[in-house]
């Protein structure tokens, strides 16, 4: 796969310009590992742990694999004692979303750790490289999950370079196979960051019915939203369809807590904690209970999810099918 390597894989030290992205609790460390271990970049995604489970994810992703690997963190929460303990484990990569990155950059470029940031827009990419940030994630709105801008990713990604180069930048949103993956670098990018396409790896903290739902969705069954924004206020994200969804916009799409069935517990953990209905928990392994009804992310690129599959043979096949791709538009034309 030589012809796929970049020179941010060389920095990532990864074999593969492919990125997990951190898909909230889905991030289990053997996610992580198992990505990282097949050549990519897993990224564990730290912002709700306390500092001691963030420890606790960091050594157990350390277990099962020597490779690099990166954590996350959500600007938008009180994140100083997560980055402190990101740090004292010496994890090389970290990553930040949704808010700027300045008050956290010095910490993690005294630290020696690479430090990337996803942005929404063009403005939020020159603000991240003016602050000193070494990797500009650009993130189109076909992303799931939450999602910061309006853009494209087609329209992001060039535009991005244009203004921040010779700064690399990762492509986000709406990519799953090696076909988009081979798109990201024909734009420029070195490298592409999936996340749909992850969630249902055999390795991802995804509960089976969360699953079945991603394999049979369409990028028509996706709507970007306010929905789920218990824990996260105001947090545009992508999402699957489902009846907590359609009930909310047949009423209008009110605020909280005007929202139907809004105290309704409609899951349970595997502790026992109930769950309310649009909460920004996704369906995790363990739960019990009308788990349809809880947010089911996934980005535009939902429909090239087919199947569950191990990380590592996703990977493969991933990059296997971007360098047939490239050689394919590198032939000559006869």
């Amino acid at each position: 796969m030589r012809r796929l390597r970049t020179a941010l894989c060389d920095r990532l030290g990864v074999d593969l310009p492919i990125i997990q992205a951190p898909v909230g609790s889905a991030a289990a460390p053997e996610l992580v590992a198992a990505v990282s271990q097949a050549g990519g970049l897993g990224m564990l995604a730290l912002t709700w742990q306390g500092p001691d489970q963030a420890r606790r994810s960091i050594r157990r992703t350390r277990q099962l694999t020597t490779r690099p690997f990166g954590a996350n963190l959500v600007l938008d929460f009180p994140v100083d004692d997560l980055l402190a303990v990101c740090l004292e484990e010496n994890l090389p990569i970290i990553s930040t979303f949704w808010g700027d990155p300045s008050p956290v950059h010095g910490r993690i470029e005294q630290a020696g750790a690479l430090h990337l940031h996803t942005i929404g827009d063009l403005a939020e990419a020159v603000h991240a490289v003016t602050a000193g940030v070494d990797v500009v994630v650009a993130q189109g709105w076909e992303a799931g999950g939450h999602v910061r801008g309006g853009t494209t990713t087609m329209s992001l990604v060039p535009a991005v370079i244009d203004a921040v180069g010779p700064v690399p930048v990762v492509a986000a949103g709406g990519i799953a196979d090696g076909r988009g993956v081979a798109a990201a670098l024909a734009l420029g990018a070195q490298a592409a960051m999936l996340g749909t396409r992850f969630l249902a790896a055999t390795e991802a903290a995804t509960h089976e019915v969360y699953r079945q739902h991603l394999i049979a969705a369409t990028a028509a069954d996706t709507a970007h939203t306010l929905c789920f924004d218990g824990g996260w206020p105001n947090a545009t994200h992508r999402a699957l369809r489902n009846t907590t969804l359609r009930r909310w916009q047949a009423a209008g799409s009110p605020p909280a807590p005007l929202r139907p069935g809004e105290g309704d517990v409609v899951a349970a953990d595997a502790s026992g904690k109930g769950h309310r209905r649009y909460e920004d928990l996704m369906p995790l392994p363990g739960m019990t209970g009308d788990l349809a009804a809880m947010a089911l992310y996934a980005g535009q690129s939902v429909g090239l999810v087919r199947d569950v599959s191990p990380a590592a043979r996703l990977l493969r096949d991933i990059a296997g099918q971007a360098a047939a791709t490239i050689d394919r538009l590198q032939s000559p034309v006869i």
